[in-house]
């Protein structure tokens, strides 16, 4: 197999392992006792300790060095809190009030905030591209919510509320390791980021009973933090040995892809044509901003970090 296969199938692995976590994710909500709160502390707790271990077992340097500033303490400790932690609440509240299919499409507007975040900060207005993207975002937005009728939602305001949110946030966790990676290794920084949101969620843990599953649900637990996080986090991550940022970026559709797949195939979840067209208007909009990656400063980074 040649490096750019090898790249390919790791980076659509990694996405399609994601997106079957969301679908995971799905099911346990609606068969099961288990909670947003529980699942995020599991999933950060275990993803976060095991990363975090591998990082030392590699490098004992990388953490060293990260510890030895006060200014990175408090960088690591908002992007684990308003990025990782977040992000990850976010989109399981998403899937919970939704469903997989729509959480994981409304994240996917994340360049658009992006967008706008660096006119707004720069002062200068967006390329034409970038204003392209936001028309398609906006118009796929209005497709997915509404059916493509105007007065009606597809979507409670609670599910459209935890969808934006979950695009927030995933444009936090893009933003705020920025500083961090300039200067860290990027599986310490982010095993790190997982281990504090989980410990801050250790109260979910301790006060509140675990739920009572069956094997087959332990199953799915273990798939959103094994399969789901680890495996489809060291994947993507892998991918960029082979192919540039941008092929992996752009095969990060395979999230979406398989999430949709899934959640209609063998959950039950239902999409009109027209949501259907407005999930894939959304998705337009990654592709536009992979493309020119020389252009976009943030291309690299929606690589490495996600929910």
């Amino acid at each position: 197999m040649s490096k750019q296969a090898r790249g390919i199938w790791l980076a659509a692995g990694g996405a399609a392992l994601w997106g079957a976590s969301g679908a995971a994710a799905q099911y346990l909500f609606e068969q099961t006792p288990v909670t947003t709160a529980w699942l995020v502390a599991v999933r950060l707790l275990v993803a976060g300790g095991i990363l975090t271990a591998v990082s030392w077992h590699r490098n004992p340097l990388h953490l060293r060095e990260l510890a030895r500033y006060r200014w990175a303490w408090w960088h690591l400790l908002g992007y684990s809190v308003l990025g990782t932690l977040f992000s990850q609440l976010a989109y399981f509240l998403a899937v919970k009030a939704s469903n997989a299919a729509t959480a994981t499409v409304l994240q996917y507007l994340q360049p658009v905030l992006i967008i706008i975040w660096v006119a707004l900060a720069s002062r200068k207005w967006p390329r034409r591209i970038d204003n392209f993207s936001v028309l398609l975002a906006l118009l796929g937005t209005f497709l997915l919510i509404t059916d493509g009728h105007p007065g009606s939602l597809t979507l409670t305001p609670l599910a459209l509320f935890w969808g934006l949110l979950c695009a927030v946030a995933a444009a936090l966790c893009t933003l705020l390791p920025v500083r961090l990676l300039k200067h860290f290794d990027t599986l310490a920084v982010s095993g790190l980021a997982m281990l504090v949101g989980g410990i801050l969620m250790l109260p979910e843990l301790f006060l509140t009973p675990w739920p009572h599953l069956t094997w087959f649900a332990w199953l799915m637990v273990a798939y959103v933090v094994i399969f789901g996080t680890l495996l489809a986090y060291t994947m993507v991550l892998a991918s960029l040995n082979y192919i540039s940022p941008t092929a992996t970026g752009i095969l990060g559709a395979f999230e979406p892809l398989l999430a949709t797949v899934l959640a209609v195939g063998l959950l039950g979840t239902r999409l009109t044509p027209a949501m259907v067209v407005g999930s894939l208007l959304i998705l337009a909009t990654t592709f536009l901003q992979a493309l020119p990656v020389d252009l976009n400063p943030f291309g690299r980074l929606r690589a490495k970090h996600h929910h």
